[in-house]
């Protein structure tokens, strides 16, 4: 059993010694990246891992990887209905106890705040932080009755937001704030609230983000790129410099494996150098970490001066 009751968990030790019990999790957004691997590495440990995927394609690649333990299921997060359908699913068998949420799918919505359409804002919150409540609320009966365990992938933006990615650190800043409460309002339950902060991780995320910035300044106006068209290729470049040091996400799944076992589980769990630099970097005075962020973006560190921006403005 991966996750043990309120009891149990006192006298365990953090081997994660298998107990008498089989073991259940549902680990959202496995088709790729993080989710993936988390699945594939609990359901090898022997853990029955609900996989939530919005195709039936990759759950074929999940079976390929662990057929007996992979229960692929197509789940929307953000729809009421598919949301029900798999706590009704996991609910109605009765051969394992379910130990633990990982809510894990999320998307990165990329562009500058002025610009970005209010559809996409609301979307961005959607997927990254409606959605996790929804599941919580609905998977809460069953993990007070199995004092188990939520686990909430947000990442490092979550704790320092950056240009151009203002949405997708808003929706983690929410999530981080969402997941305190929800660690002290839950501890008289026996059920612990863990966040996962990885710095940047290999996953496909980045690459759509990036495409979605490429098609939002092809349907800017003239006046649009001309002020926002450098910056979001400065942007654009930055982020495939950080995808290629970027972690495996293997090593997310390490940890998230380490936040279901570890006999107190702590309430958040930085992973990688690059997320520890970059709280270090957060907790700057402002006056100092604006610059270091636009330096390392490569984007002008300070306001055009008035002259500069009238003679721009006569050209």
């Amino acid at each position: 059993m991966i996750v043990a009751g309120r009891r149990e968990r006192e006298a365990a030790p953090d081997s994660g010694d298998v107990l008498r019990r089989r073991s259940a999790v549902l680990v959202t957004g496995a088709s790729s990246g993080i989710g993936f691997a988390t699945a594939v590495r609990l359901a090898r440990r022997g853990t029955i891992v609900f996989a939530g995927i919005r195709r039936q394609v990759d759950g074929e690649a999940l079976l390929r990887e662990n057929s007996a333990r992979i229960k692929p299921m197509l789940l929307d997060v953000t729809d009421e209905t598919s949301v029900q359908r798999a706590r009704t699913r996991i609910e109605g068998l009765t051969e394992f106890r379910f130990d633990a949420l990982i809510n894990n799918a999320g998307i990165a919505v990329a562009g500058p705040l002025e610009l970005l359409p209010q559809a996409e804002l609301r979307r961005q919150f959607e997927v990254n932080f409606f959605a996790p409540m929804a599941l919580t609320q609905a998977f809460l009966p069953l993990l007070r009755a199995s004092g188990g365990r939520i686990v909430n992938v947000s990442s490092i933006a979550g704790k320092m937001s950056v240009p151009f990615l203002g949405a997708y650190s808003a929706s983690k800043f929410a999530l981080e704030a969402a997941s305190d409460a929800l660690r002290l309002e839950l501890r008289p339950f026996g059920v612990s609230v863990s966040v996962v902060e990885p710095g940047d991780v290999r996953t496909p995320i980045w690459r759509r983000s990036s495409e979605a910035s490429l098609r939002l300044l092809e349907q800017m106006s003239p006046d649009e790129r001309a002020q926002y068209e450098a910056m979001t290729r400065a942007m654009i470049a930055a982020a495939q410099r950080a995808e290629r040091n970027a972690i495996a996400p293997e090593r997310v799944a390490q940890t998230i494996e380490r936040a279901l076992l570890a006999r107190r589980p702590r309430a958040r769990y930085l992973v990688g150098a690059g997320a520890r630099l970059r709280l270090g970097i957060a907790r700057l005075h402002e006056s100092i970490r604006d610059p270091l962020i636009l330096g390392a973006l490569g984007m002008p560190r300070s306001r055009p001066s008035r002259e500069a921006a009238a003679q721009r403005e006569t050209v």
